[in-house]
């Protein structure tokens, strides 16, 4: 038993919803017998731990089968429809990067490679907190995400942070329509919403504060997208090689 599984209450909710056996191979007789319960907390331990597959625990399924499964759920569709609700709700395309919260540092191995010396000194220093990564995305990340990086951020509130270590990392989007101004109340983001969105969790009025700084580290050198609540000179002070967007723009020119 790991804190990662499943508990009884969210297994109830999941089971009606997990993959299908895999069917018999011809002249291998019937199919395996799966414990689809064991196989997405071994998912759940990868997601949240950011452990690599091939590490994954003897007590879990074979890893195979546990990244098999999750391969599939890609080659069914079900990543698809999930990321495509999540752009409508947004009203954006699909040209952006995927933003993601965790709720643990840890985990951001198990969603991003390649993470520089200058990305793990900011998450050091400004996580948790407004600053936002955009980053390369795993390989092994079974999703429809064309841009093919992902905006990472360690958020400060203790509701997400609490609601975060119950599931692990989530694919997020603002609460608000593009374009749109940032809701400060649950009611704000229903008006904005509405039934896109089958849950919403009121926690509150949100202080209005400057939105995260968002800084890419994608390109060589970093290039700060959006100055927010932390200045270009703030950041710099951990990761000296940042550049403003502005300065990036005409070295490429």
């Amino acid at each position: 038993m790991y804190p990662t599984d499943l508990t009884e209450e969210q297994w109830a909710v999941q089971a009606p919803h997990v993959v299908k056996p895999l069917p018999a191979v011809r002249g291998k007789g019937r199919p395996p017998k799966q414990d689809f319960r064991a196989e997405i907390n071994g998912m759940l331990y990868v997601l949240k731990t950011g452990c690599q597959w091939r590490m994954l625990p003897k007590d879990f399924p074979p890893w195979k089968t546990v990244y098999g499964y999750l391969r599939r759920w890609r080659l069914e569709g079900i990543w698809d429809t999930a990321m495509r609700a999540l752009r409508e709700a947004k009203g954006r395309g699909d040209d952006l990067p995927v933003g993601v919260l965790v709720g643990a540092v840890r985990t951001v191995d198990g969603l991003a490679s390649g993470i520089t010396a200058d990305g793990r000194a900011l998450i050091e220093a400004f996580w948790p907190g407004p600053l936002t990564l955009v980053v390369r995305e795993q390989p092994t990340l079974a999703w429809d995400n064309p841009a093919g990086h992902v905006s990472l951020r360690m958020p400060l509130h203790p509701v997400t942070l609490a609601v975060l270590a119950a599931t692990g990392p989530l694919a997020v989007t603002s609460a608000q329509r593009a374009g749109s101004a940032p809701p400060r109340t649950c009611a704000d983001a229903e008006d904005q919403l509405a039934d896109g969105i089958a849950l919403y969790l009121d926690a509150g009025e949100t202080i209005a504060e400057a939105p995260s700084s968002i800084v890419d580290l994608t390109v060589d050198p970093p290039v700060l997208l959006r100055e927010g609540a932390f200045s270009l000179e703030v950041l710099r002070e951990v990761c000296p090689d940042l550049v403003g967007a502005d300065a990036a723009g005409r070295s490429d020119g």
